[in-house]
């Protein structure tokens, strides 16, 4: 323990992380530095550690922002301790408000080698009155030793078919104008937040986010890790700018919780990676914290090829007689899992609204679904189904059999979203109808694999049995990862893949569960690569699986392109692989075995970007995974402009490289020219083709 008397900062981490807090007695505590590096020469913090909105305190100014709340003003220093929790080093730091009686602890837990930490803040009531939370913050900081004018904000928007479209955009770039604070003697009202509400998570905007300063190369990088509604908010200070990271708020959610004498409440957890290296440098420590957040599970080390017979390919409609060539092809090519995806419960042609019981369909295979799971298993290859366990159709059986406490309601009306009923996981018979579908598909039917999707969003929440409707969707959420936990718990080798609409919940709440994660459903090839290019910015290479979907009536380049789509990361394949010709089920079998030899390193790899950030309609992509002295290389051209393009790789300045091609190898090859002195690849590639792509492999010394 150390006390104000004491200290007047609190210095805490290992050697790739400091935390520096202010604690002085006279003002609120506040982060004076997060970085890789000691910085106690920043100027003191004036941006208090938490901000808490509470009924009847309100903001110390009006402003529509997490920044000055009364109560946060007023949280002054009571103490903080410092634990070890398995391969977690913590911190606690402990704030009270003496006017309310409520106090704060902000907790901070890191792994020794790795520039970032997780974060929560719990405020627990000691006063003598209940008191109505409205917001509080995971984490609120200054972002110390820059200039608004030299910072840039990194962030994205996100949607169906065009996931993680990424931008670096100045912050005084439209985004927080100059307005003279100083000649005004006041903090600012404005900010700029994103924000996400309901259940999918990534729907609109992603909870990742990061600021860098273009002079000095600080960065930070951020992540909420929830499942729900969330919120972040970059605004200006007259000290600079600074940061605020939240779960669901009453302004944004219809959240507010009453908080009686004695009770507590934890805020969902955020994590912050740190760098003095630019954002790839922040990528890379973000990278290296997610390794740590994810559950440890053994697909972690075998990440298998996945087979599914969706995209492209059966689209939802599986019969035995169209899976087992499927079955056989998909083996021969490499593949260690095959999943069915929608459709295989369906007697009928419309399932939509029907779905719940979650029972093998009669009609599709007549043999029973038994036959071609074990065809499945007999070539190798573990079985997988499309499962979207949180809804229950309006026409489905189950509607009627589950008490409509076990549903999302509002008003005492099952909420109705694209005619299903969302399941309320708070709910134990909601829990154990779930519970009961898992364990009867893995122990009876032997299926080792669920795609776990979620196609609906229920809005706001439910109002049954809860403070507010924000409050009801929030314990729902983490029902829901309960849940999750609960199937791993019983069936440890099961494999989970995370798909909500492609990746509409595509956070670290769920992917620290999940073994991989969809990426998109972008059906179109030529638009696919932007949406896997960007997405180990939010997710790691080894988790975040890209759709592979070839067909026999593509040319060659455009073959080669989808295929090279889904090389670095997770090899996800799709397509009439029972249809194609022999020269085309040997360029996938030679992707897969290139796969393979990147998979070997795939989890200690860091993602860069040769070319940038990806632009939703650039002519040329690009993204690498490094991993020691080797670097995948993939490179798509998408028209436009033949080429040559150039790429930068920095870490490769100064040094010999070997280049070689890897996928595909039949092709013409790309004319390559590499710059020793700048570390400049410049490709010219194929004239002929439009659409063309070449994976190649980077070896240094």
């Amino acid at each position: 323990m150390i006390s104000t008397e004491q200290a007047t900062t609190v210095t805490w981490g290992h050697p790739a992380l400091e935390l520096v807090v202010d604690v002085a007695p006279d003002g609120p505590a506040g982060v004076r530095s997060l970085a890789g590096k000691s910085a106690h020469d920043h100027p003191r913090a004036g941006q208090p550690l938490v901000e808490l909105l509470v009924a009847g305190e309100g903001r110390a100014r009006a402003s529509h922002r997490f920044s000055e709340t009364a109560v946060g003003r007023r949280l002054g220093y009571t103490g903080s301790t410092r634990g070890v929790d398995g391969k977690w080093l913590e911190l606690h730091v402990d704030l009270r408000d003496e006017r309310t009686g409520l106090t704060t602890r902000t907790s901070f837990r890191s792994v020794t080698g790795v520039a970032a930490c997780q974060i929560t803040t719990t405020v627990t009531n000691h006063g003598p009155a209940p008191v109505l939370l409205q917001g509080v913050t995971s984490f609120a900081a200054g972002f110390p030793g820059a200039r608004v004018e030299d910072v840039d904000l990194v962030r994205a928007d996100s949607e169906w078919l065009g996931e993680g479209r990424w931008s670096r955009r100045p912050l005084r770039d439209d985004v927080l104008p100059d307005l003279n604070l100083g000649l005004h003697g006041q903090d600012g009202r404005g900010r700029f937040a994103a924000v996400s509400s309901g259940t999918w998570s990534t729907g609109i905007h992603l909870p990742t986010g990061g600021l860098t300063d273009r002079r000095t190369g600080r960065t930070w990088l951020w992540q909420v890790e929830h499942n729900g509604a969330w919120r972040w908010e970059v605004g200006e200070r007259r000290d600079g700018a600074y940061l605020a990271l939240l779960g669901p708020t009453d302004i944004d959610h219809q959240w507010h919780q009453s908080l009686r004498p004695g009770e507590s409440f934890t805020t969902v957890p955020v994590s912050v990676a740190v760098s003095e290296s630019g954002l790839d440098g922040a990528v890379a420590a973000l990278t290296a914290h997610r390794r740590e957040l994810v559950r440890p599970h053994p697909d972690r080390s075998a990440l298998p090829v996945v087979f599914n017979d969706y995209m492209n390919t059966l689209m939802g409609d599986p019969t035995t007689a169209k899976l087992l060539p499927l079955v056989d092809a998909a083996a021969a090519a490499g593949a260690k899992v095959f999943c069915i995806d929608a459709g295989w419960y369906d007697n009928g042609s419309s399932w939509w609204d029907s779905v719940g019981e979650w029972q093998p369909s009669e009609t599709r295979f007549p043999g029973g679904l038994g036959e071609v799971l074990t065809r499945i298993r007999a070539r190798g290859m573990v079985p997988g189904l499309w499962l979207e366990p949180e809804v229950i159709g309006v026409r489905s059986p189950m509607a009627d059999k589950l008490p409509d406490a076990a549903f999302l309601q509002r008003g005492g009306v099952r909420l109705v979203e694209h005619d299903r009923y969302v399941l309320d996981l708070r709910h134990p018979s909601a829990v154990a109808h779930l519970d009961g579908v898992v364990d009867r598909l893995v122990e009876d039917l032997g299926v080792g694999y669920f795609k776990l999707d979620y196609n609906v969003d229920p809005g706001a929440g439910t109002d049954l049995g809860t403070d507010s409707v924000g409050a009801g969707l929030l314990g729902h959420n983490r029902a829901h990862l309960a849940w999750l936990d609960g199937v791993l718990d019983r069936h440890p080798a099961l494999i989970l893949e995370n798909c909500a609409s492609g990746a509409m919940r595509m956070d670290y709440a769920m992917l620290a569960r999940m073994q991989l994660q969809s990426t998109s459903d972008q059906q179109d090839y030529l638009r696919y690569p932007p949406i896997a290019v960007a997405a180990p910015l939010s997710v790691l290479p080894e988790q975040a699986a890209s759709w592979a979907y070839p067909q026999p009536d593509m040319p060659a380049e455009d073959f080669a392109y989808t295929v090279c789509t889904g090389l670095l990361g997770r090899l996800y394949l799709s397509g009439r692989l029972d249809l194609m010709s022999a020269e085309q089920q040997a360029s996938v079998r030679a992707a897969v075995a290139v796969h393979r030899e990147i998979r070997s390193g795939l989890t200690a790899t860091v993602p860069l970007w040769p070319l940038g950030l990806p632009g939703w309609s650039d002519p040329w992509l690009s993204l690498a995974l490094r991993s020691g002295n080797v670097t995948h290389l993939a490179v798509w051209r998408r028209g436009g402009d033949p080429g040559p393009v150039t790429l930068s790789l920095p870490h490769l300045r100064s040094q010999h490289v070997h280049i070689e091609v890897r996928y595909p190898r039949e092709l013409p090859a790309w004319t390559v020219e590499w710059d020793t002195a700048t570390g400049s690849l410049t490709l010219t590639p194929t004239p002929h083709a439009t659409a063309s792509a070449r994976l190649f492999r980077i070896v240094a010394g």
